[in-house]
């Protein structure tokens, strides 16, 4: 939120220089990110001064420019040439010497000595749209004749700096999104750091009916929803453009200047937080505005020309006859104040937090009025914000008050009572406050001390600070005004013994992979949880059905939670390959969710759901590129797969112990399915289908492999790490040439293989696969290394023939294989 410094001291007289106000706010929880000097001109008309045309005589060499000697309050005169038809000796001008620096909206040029047509030309007589005073460029500006030459432009025109703060304002605060606001808290401050800080709020006595006659009537039919609703008629009103003023107020901040009645209404809610709406009151049918929700799929178009559809928890504010405004969100197409409007209904009101929040998140809209009624106004505001409003209309707009002010306010919204107890402050803060201290800081923050005990207080907190209803909020902000600074760190050492949980374990295993694969060549990637529903329509893998649904997403973009994180790291493929970076490497550690409606039960309202963490790896692109050492080349679904066993070896599951399958799915081309010996499912890894990357518009291949890091971490849970002499014994080799079906796979010929040996068979490797001539149809063949080792002593060739016998009859009886 932007804060303007010369307009906080409207409110509040202070000394401090506006980086010394950025760290006051700072320090109570205020956090102002930066502060940027603003002036009325851009420029600040630096460089410019006045000057007296001392001579003017048309230039040899043209038939519309002139050479002028120029005064500028220096020994010697200037001489410009100039092309403005007005320009005449004894004029009164604007320069702009060498070296100024004038602006052309967001470009700039400089100027610099020159010749024109042949004259050496030293600077620039001015118009006012060369400046930025005005639009005018018919001619040079002409002021005076008695300024003083040599004067400075900025002093001439008044040009005043501002500064803007940009203050983070945190959900709870809702107290502190207004110059009003800001300023409260910044009195606290001042105040308890023994600084004067007079607090004053513009006076609305001068509020008075001027016409008895009764203005636009209020209904309110949903109390709920409506906490107050109050609103007055201003009759004979002007609509025009605002003051310059108030544009500038509006223009510091960010907002865009629209028509004097509009810009109040803006000027309010950034002076006191109140969001307002004006409405030509001839557009309200019946003369009677009515709070209520519409049937579900009543049609309303809203300011900026998009027909929505409402539902019946939707608040509206309507005439008779139609819905006129989204309540506390978005103005209607036609019952906005314009040029053509003379009658002026002002709202002021206090709508339910949640109902508005559900609305905004609904339509996907989110303007300064939502943001504030979500988090909770004080209703107790509203009749003081329509009253500065209205006499600001006046002022500006003319036009009569016409009825009584209408005031629909049901419940009144009372104070916070909270009890607190000095040991509970000193033993939250890691302190002991003097209890004056307390009782100051609590004063300077408008709390009331109803009474006290030796024990502690009975309070009153006023309604605009909704985020304080317990003593813990109470001490929090005692605290920040106090000073977090300002608790000493003790020179007492407390500490409790403590063991290593199961979440330590596994986020130490995290890093020791993420660790690997970043030395591998991979980067991190985060993507958010949340992701869109259309990524898994018409999918069997992970069912649309089974997707976790927001209520209310902030758009279809994010409006599921995520079922895997493939979808989300293809997005991070697509931008890089946009920005040129084709090799990829990718991983990610993440949670997936799942809804499945077979597990929900009537007594637990989360059994349908699960979560799981889960470990992402992507390749796409090169592999080696443009090296001169190595020639191009691909990644490849093996490369995956290599990565994917360094991660196995290195949790110190044996690959060995491992089992691949053929696993089609609609996400892959061709892929495997991995668990372990015991049957614990770990992941897929697979070459991911064209079709599923036409949806993210990628071209080039994408190797993923998904893991469960869930599983993982209960296959590893009883793992430990055991350490053994290099055997001192050789290990021997045999290799077979296998003619087998080509249905057939190497994993099941090493698990036929792990079978038939579990001691003494260490490795299994392929080193060769042949198709084609020379064979039967339907047939391959496989050269397969088997790599045999006793740990104790030497093998000798009667172990070894009879363990190959033993894997070959198996294979044959098996899988069919042959020798060849």
């Amino acid at each position: 939120m932007n804060i303007s410094y010369n307009w906080l001291k409207e409110y509040l007289h202070f000394d401090l220089s506006p980086e010394e106000v950025s760290k006051a706010l700072t320090s109570i929880g205020l956090e102002t990110g930066g502060v940027e000097e603003v002036q009325s001109i851009k420029g600040g008309l630096e460089g410019l001064v006045i000057g007296e045309v001392l001579t003017c005589v048309e230039h040899p060499n043209s038939d519309h420019l002139h050479i002028t000697t120029v005064n500028i309050g220096k020994e010697e005169p200037l001489q410009i040439v100039c092309g403005a038809p007005n320009v005449a000796a004894g004029q009164r001008v604007v320069v702009a010497v060498n070296g100024t620096q004038l602006y052309n909206g967001e470009e700039t040029f400089t100027i610099k000595r020159s010749k024109i047509r042949g004259v050496e030309s030293n600077g620039m007589i001015c118009a006012e749209d060369e400046i930025g005073i005005g639009t005018d460029h018919a001619g040079i500006i002409v002021l005076p004749p008695t300024t003083v030459p040599g004067t400075p432009a900025k002093e001439y025109y008044k040009i005043q700096s501002d500064y803007v703060l940009e203050v983070d304002i945190t959900p709870n605060r809702v107290d502190a999104t207004s110059h009003f606001g800001v300023a409260r808290d910044l009195a606290a401050y001042l105040k308890q750091n023994g600084k004067p800080a007079h607090l004053e709020r513009p006076s609305v006595d001068g509020f008075k009916i001027d016409d008895p006659t009764p203005g636009i009537e209020v209904t309110v039919e949903n109390k709920e929803a409506c906490i107050r609703y109050s609103g007055v008629t201003i009759k004979g009103v002007t609509v025009k453009e605002s003051p310059d003023w108030l544009k500038n107020k509006l223009t510091l901040i960010g907002l865009r200047p629209i028509n004097n009645v509009v810009d109040i209404t803006n000027f309010i809610l950034h002076e006191l937080g109140q969001p307002l709406h004006a409405f030509n009151a001839s557009k309200i049918k019946g003369n009677k505005v009515v709070v209520r929700t519409e049937p579900a799929d009543t049609k309303f178009i809203t300011l900026d020309g998009v027909e929505r559809t409402l539902t019946d928890q939707d608040l509206m504010i309507c005439n008779l006859n139609e819905p006129m405004c989204i309540a506390g969100v978005f103005g209607g197409l036609d019952s906005g104040v314009t040029e053509e409007t003379t009658d002026v209904f002002l709202e002021s009101a206090c709508f339910h937090p949640t109902w508005i929040r559900k609305t905004a998140r609904r339509f996907g809209l989110n303007t300064d009025a939502s943001f504030r009624f979500e988090r909770g106004l004080d209703a107790n505001q509203t009749i003081y914000a329509l009253k500065r409003a209205a006499l600001l209309v006046q002022e500006l707009a003319g036009g009569r008050i016409t009825g009584e002010i209408q005031d629909v306010y049901p419940e009144i919204m009372k104070p916070y009572p909270v009890e607190i107890t000095y040991q509970k402050i000193n033993t939250l803060i890691g302190k002991a406050i003097p209890e004056a201290t307390v009782k100051s800081i609590l004063e300077s923050l408008e709390i009331k001390i109803v009474s006290e005990t030796e024990k502690g207080l009975f309070l009153e907190v006023p309604p605009y600070r909704i985020d304080v209803q317990r003593d813990v909020d109470v001490i929090e902000d005692i605290l920040r005004i106090y000073g977090y600074n300002n608790v000493e760190i003790g020179d007492q050492v407390k500490s409790n013994l403590s063991y290593q949980t199961l979440t330590d374990r596994n986020y130490h295993w995290e890093n020791i992979i993420s660790e690997q694969l970043v030395g591998s060549g991979f980067h991190e990637i985060l993507n958010n949880s949340l992701t869109r529903a259309a990524y898994y329509e018409g999918l069997t893998s992970y069912p649309a059905s089974h997707s976790v649904k927001l209520m209310n997403p902030l758009s279809n973009d994010l409006n599921v939670m995520r079922q895997t994180l493939l979808f989300g790291g293809l997005e991070s493929i697509e931008h890089n390959i946009k920005h040129k970076n084709g090799a990829i490497r990718f991983f990610e550690f993440g949670n997936c969710y799942d809804f499945n409606t077979e597990n929900k039960r009537e007594d637990n309202t989360l059994s349908g759901y699960s979560e799981e963490y889960r470990l992402g790896l992507w390749l796409s692109g090169s592999r080696v590129e443009n090296n001169w050492a190595h020639p191009d080349e691909p990644s490849s679904v093996y490369e995956l797969k290599a990565y994917v066993e360094n991660i196995l070896t290195r949790l110190g599951i044996n690959p060995g112990k491992v089992a691949y399958e053929e696993f089609s799915g609609d996400l892959y081309a061709d892929a495997l399915a991995i668990s372990t010996l015991s049957g614990r499912k770990i992941g897929t890894l697979g070459i991911i289908h064209k079709k599923i990357r036409k949806t993210i518009d990628i071209e080039q291949e994408v190797f993923y492999a998904e893991l469960s890091w869930t599983q993982l971490m209960k296959e590893i849970k009883k793992a430990k790490i055991t350490y053994s002499e290099i055997s001192r014994f050789p290990a021997v080799k045999r290799d077979l040439a296998l003619l087998i079906d080509e249905r057939v796979t190497f994993e099941e010929i090493r698990k036929v293989a792990r079978e038939s040996e579990k001691k003494l068979l260490k490795e299994i490797t392929l080193f060769d696969v042949y198709e084609g001539k020379n064979l039967p149809a339907g047939k391959k063949s496989y050269a397969v290394s088997f790599y045999l080792q006793d740990e104790g002593k030497t093998l000798n060739d009667k172990q070894i023939d009879a363990i190959m016998k033993k894997i070959q009859t198996n294979l044959e009886q098996k899988v069919s294989a042959q020798l060849r």
